[in-house]
C-alpha cells in the first residue's frame, strides 16, 4: 500500500503545480502551532496519519490536528525516511484541544475507536513499525489515563483481541511536509481515501457521535 499511497501523492504534486497553487512548498515540514493558554496537547500514533487527523479534528473541543512523527530517534525526518521504517518513528498526530470542552481521557478513548488498536505494527493494508498504534504522555497523570481507558475498552469487548498500543512518554513531534496536512479534506476522491481512511473515520463518527462537532452530525 505504501507504493500505492507514492504514486498517489505524485499525482498531488502535479495538480498543485498544474492549478497554480506551487506558491507553498509541499515538501516543506509544516510549521507546528503554539499551543494557546487555553488549550492542551495531546499525541497519538494509529496508522496513517491521514485517516487520523481528520477523524479526532472532528471531535468537539479540538481546535486543530498537525500530521507528523514521533516515538522515533531522527531528527526531523521526512516522509519517505519514515516509511522505510528505520527512524523508530511512527506516523503520528498532534491535536490541540479545549480541555473545558473534551476531556484528556475522553479524546484517547476516541482515538482507541480511529483506528484498530490490536493489530501489532499494521493498520489494514498498511504493514510496518510506522504505522503502530502509540498513545503518548506528557505527565504521569495522562499516562495513568491511557491505562484507565486501555482497561475500559477491553472490558466493553468493543474487540475481540486485546488493545496492543504502547503508551510511551513523548519525547518530540516533529511535523510532517505540508502537503500531508488535511489530506483527506483536500483529496477526497484519491482510491486511498476512498478505500481506507474513508471507512476508519465513518468509523470514529459511529462510535463517538455524542462527541462530534454539529457539522459531522450527519
Amino acid at each position: 500500500m505504501l507504493r500505492n499511497k507514492i504514486w498517489v501523492l505524485g499525482l498531488v504534486f502535479l495538480s498543485a503545480c498544474t492549478n497554480g497553487q506551487s506558491h507553498r512548498n509541499e515538501n516543506d515540514f509544516a510549521k507546528l502551532p503554539v499551543a494557546k493558554s487555553n488549550e492542551s496537547v495531546a499525541t497519538f500514533a494509529g496508522g496513517c496519519f491521514w485517516a487520523l487527523s481528520e477523524g479526532l479534528s472532528e471531535l468537539k473541543g479540538v481546535n486543530e490536528v498537525v500530521s507528523g512523527y514521533a516515538g522515533g530517534t531522527i531528527k526531523n525526518p521526512t516522509y519517505e525516511e519514515v516509511c522505510s521504517d528505520r527512524t523508530g518513528h511512527a506516523e503520528s498526530v498532534q491535536v490541540y484541544y479545549d480541555p473545558k470542552v473534551i476531556s484528556y481521557a475522553e479524546l484517547a478513548e476516541s482515538f482507541l475507536y480511529a483506528h484498530d488498536p490490536t493489530t501489532l505494527n499494521r493498520q489494514g493494508p498498511d504493514e510496518g513499525e510506522d504505522y503502530r498504534s502509540v498513545a503518548f504522555y506528557r505527565t504521569p497523570e495522562e499516562q495513568q489515563e491511557l491505562k484507565t481507558v486501555i482497561a475500559k475498552v477491553n472490558s466493553s469487548h468493543h474487540y475481540p483481541d486485546a488493545i496492543v498500543t504502547q503508551v510511551m512518554p513523548i519525547k518530540a513531534f516533529y511535523p510532517a511536509e505540508n502537503y500531508h496536512q488535511d489530506y483527506y479534506q483536500l483529496h477526497p476522491g484519491d482510491s486511498y481515501i476512498q478505500n481506507v481512511s474513508v471507512p476508519k473515520v465513518m468509523k470514529l463518527r459511529k462510535n463517538r457521535y455524542a462527541y462530534l462537532k454539529p457539522s459531522f452530525k450527519k
